[in-house]
């Protein structure tokens, strides 16, 4: 039994009720369904802000960061008032002022393999907002464990993909991924960048996929694959197939239950502004700074070479992370080493080259120029 509009509803989505693939009934079906929004940063924001537009009944939000400045570029459901402030509370108070005729669930913890089908189990549709490997994979499994869609999107600069991956009717994402890229090959938005605008679009396109599915409408993009492109504005698809040697969905598969993604991936399942290099290769700034004055360092500043228009430290040698294997020869593994680069995950990985070409006298700078910018010289910029 769907439950009915009030005269207030029926003002509210009057121009869907105008739809004839929508009207009155599907609205009843809008307001009776379910999300789970994992992630509220750049694709989950405007995700989010549409389906509780749209009047979807229960949406749930997962995410256990902050608001921070920086977010501020792309994640338009938080605002400056907002900073600090977790990000579930946030965008649960943004939704609530857009409709406060739904309900929100707030889930203030990582999304992991102990928690997933508890918070999942009694949602319609998983929306994939995540920025990861390791719960990219998690929210893939769970959607086939589960029997539910998963909407995926995921951007980097300038470039977007969108899918819907449903084993019951087509392939999951395993099915076209079934191993992830080796640690340290895909960078992350927080070190790569990305265009502000370019989570607005595929979080919008995810919206919309949610939308028809639950609606029982169009031709959501099930074994299909969306590949956009920002800068000359294309949009390509691309046929995907069910694989039936898919560890997950497939006829003899032999992953039964959610495992150890960040093991499977061999990366963290959270981006970290600062990196680490872990015990005994970090240096902080505040140590090098001490270092600096009594010893002769070597810096190594591993950043792309636009990055050193908005800070750098001085007599620093800049040899950014993909060019560094190819010139080694430019380096003495003899000297004193501190490798940096924006928050300390490059330039751990950068450490983790050096010390196995004979580079034994390295360390990481751990968090970065920014924590240089933070502790040591706050003339420089946080970026």
């Amino acid at each position: 039994m769907l439950p009915e509009l009030s005269h207030e509803e029926i003002l509210r989505y009057s121009r869907h009720l105008l739809i004839p693939e929508v009207g009155l009934e599907g609205q009843r079906k809008l307001k009776n369904s379910s999300a789970l929004v994992i992630g509220t940063g750049g694709l989950g924001s405007p995700v989010a802000l549409y389906l509780a537009a749209a009047g979807v009944g229960r949406i749930g939000l997962v995410d256990y960061d902050v608001v921070d400045t920086s977010n501020l570029q792309r994640q338009v459901i938080h605002g400056t008032s907002t900073v600090g402030k977790l990000k579930v509370e946030s965008a649960r108070d943004k939704l609530l002022d857009l409709n406060p005729d739904i309900q929100i669930d707030v889930y203030n913890e990582p999304f992991t393999s102990e928690n997933a089908i508890r918070i999942a189990q009694d949602y319609d549709v998983l929306i994939d907002g995540t920025d990861n490997f390791p719960t990219r994979y998690l929210t893939n499994d769970v959607c086939v464990f589960l029997g539910k869609p998963n909407i995926y999107g995921s951007i980097f600069r300038f470039d977007g993909q969108l899918s819907v991956f449903y084993a019951k009717e087509g392939p999951c994402y395993r099915c076209l991924f079934p191993e992830p890229p080796p640690p340290g090959l895909v960078p992350s938005c927080a070190e790569g960048g990305v265009l502000g605008v370019l989570p607005g679009t595929i979080g919008t396109l995810q919206a919309t996929e949610a939308l028809k599915v639950l609606l029982g409408i169009g031709d959501p993009m099930i074994g299909k694959l969306l590949l956009y492109n920002a800068l000359d504005m294309s949009f390509d698809f691309v046929k995907l197939k069910k694989n039936p040697k898919c560890r997950v969905c497939g006829p003899d598969a032999d992953i039964k239950e959610l495992i150890d993604y960040e093991e499977f991936c061999g990366v963290p399942g959270h981006d970290h502004e600062e990196g680490s290099a872990g015990a005994g290769w970090d240096i902080t700034a505040k140590e090098l700074s001490e270092r600096v004055k009594s010893n002769h360092l070597k810096l190594l500043d591993v950043r792309e070479p636009h990055e050193l228009e908005i800070s750098k430290l001085p007599n620093a040698v800049n040899i950014p992370l993909g060019q560094l294997a190819g010139r080694l020869t430019e380096l003495d593994s003899a000297d004193d080493m501190v490798v940096f680069c924006k928050g300390g995950t490059r330039s751990a990985r950068a450490l983790e080259l050096l010390v196995s070409a004979g580079f034994k006298k390295a360390k990481n700078l751990k968090g970065g120029i920014n924590a240089w910018a933070k502790e040591v010289d706050q003339s420089l910029p946080i970026y």
